[in-house]
C-alpha cells in the first residue's frame, strides 16, 4: 500500500465517522417531528371534525342574513304600495274597499245576481247629524289623536280581560278606515300591526275631514250595504243629507254589528244605546 493510499483510506474513515453523528441527529429530528405529529394526532383530528360543521354554520348564517334582508325588503315593497294608494285616495274616491270585495264575492256565490248597495257622496252632501252621531258612537277621540288611541285600546283590553271574551275593540274611525278600505275581516295580529301602520299613514297624508268622508262612505252598515247614501235609502227612503239626529244616531249604533242589526231592527240594546248616542251628539265638534 503506498502512502497515498494510505492516507486516502484515513480520510475516507475519518469523512465517514464525522458523518455519522450528522446522520444520527437528522434521524433523531426526524424522530422528533414524527413524535410531534403523533401527539398532534388528536388535535389535528378533533380539527378535521369540528371544521365541516362550522363551514355548514357559516353558510346557514348567510343564508338567513340574505333570507332577513330580502324578507325586509318585501315588508318595505308593501308599506310603499299601501303609502301610494293613500296617497292616490287624498284626490280620488274610491270605488270599492276590502271589506265590500269579500262581501260581493260571498253574497255572489249564494245569488249570481247580487249587488252591492253603495253611491258614494261629498262630505257636505252627508248630515252633519250623521258626522257627529258616528264620531259619538265610534270615537269621541277623533279629533285629538293621531289615528291610533292607545288609551281606547288599553280600556277594551282590561274590558276583554274582565269579562273572559271580546267586547270592545278599540279601534278608532282611522283604524277600521285602514282596514275595510285595504285590509281583510280576518283577527290576526299580522292584520292588526298592518293596520296601525296604514292608520298611521292615513294620518300623515290626508286632514281629518277626508279620512270622516272616507269611512261614512265605504262603512258597512247591512247586508251588502255600503256607505252613508245607501243606508240613509236601505233603511228610512232618505238622501244622506237628510237624517235626523235620531235616524243618525241609530245608523251610528248599527256600525260595529251591521249585518246582525239589519236582521234584528227592533232590538232592546239598539233602542237603549240610540238614546245615549243622541244625547252625546250635541258635544261633538266636526273637522
Amino acid at each position: 500500500m503506498t502512502r497515498g493510499e494510505g492516507a486516502a483510506r484515513v480520510g475516507g474513515s475519518r469523512t465517514a465517522s464525522a458523518r455519522k453523528p450528522g446522520k444520527t441527529r437528522t434521524k433523531a429530528a426526524l424522530g422528533a417531528k414524527r413524535g410531534l405529529r403523533k401527539s398532534k394526532g388528536p388535535t389535528a383530528r378533533f380539527q378535521r371534525m369540528t371544521r365541516l360543521p362550522r363551514l355548514r354554520l357559516a353558510r346557514a348564517s348567510r343564508l338567513l342574513a340574505w333570507a332577513a334582508i330580502a324578507l325586509f325588503a318585501v315588508f318595505l315593497a308593501v308599506q310603499a304600495w299601501f303609502l301610494i294608494q293613500v296617497i292616490w285616495y287624498r284626490t280620488q274616491d274610491p270605488v270599492t274597499s276590502s271589506v265590500m270585495r269579500e262581501q260581493l264575492e260571498k253574497l255572489s256565490g249564494e245569488n249570481p245576481r247580487f249587488r252591492l248597495a253603495h253611491q258614494w257622496v261629498p262630505y257636505d252632501r252627508i248630515a252633519n247629524n250623521l258626522k257627529r252621531a258616528v264620531i259619538a258612537s265610534e270615537d269621541s277621540r277623533f279629533a285629538v289623536h293621531e289615528g291610533v288611541d292607545w288609551n281606547a285600546i288599553e280600556r277594551a283590553w282590561d274590558d276583554n280581560l274582565r269579562k273572559g271574551r271580546v267586547v270592545r275593540g278599540g279601534s278608532t274611525i282611522t283604524m277600521q278606515l285602514a282596514k275595510n278600505l285595504f285590509l281583510s275581516g280576518e283577527r290576526s295580529y299580522l292584520r292588526k300591526g298592518q293596520e296601525l301602520l296604514i292608520s298611521y299613514m292615513l294620518e300623515t297624508v290626508l286632514d281629518k275631514r277626508r279620512i270622516l268622508e272616507l269611512y261614512l262612505n265605504i262603512a258597512e252598515w247591512g247586508v251588502g250595504v255600503f256607505g252613508a247614501q245607501a243606508a240613509a235609502m236601505h233603511y228610512y227612503g232618505l238622501d244622506a243629507s237628510q237624517l235626523s239626529s235620531q235616524q243618525a244616531a241609530r245608523l251610528a249604533v248599527m256600525l260595529p254589528q251591521p249585518r246582525f242589526y239589519d236582521r234584528n231592527r227592533q232590538s232592546d240594546y239598539l233602542e237603549r244605546r240610540t238614546d245615549i248616542i243622541e244625547r252625546r251628539m250635541r258635544l261633538i265638534s266636526l273637522p
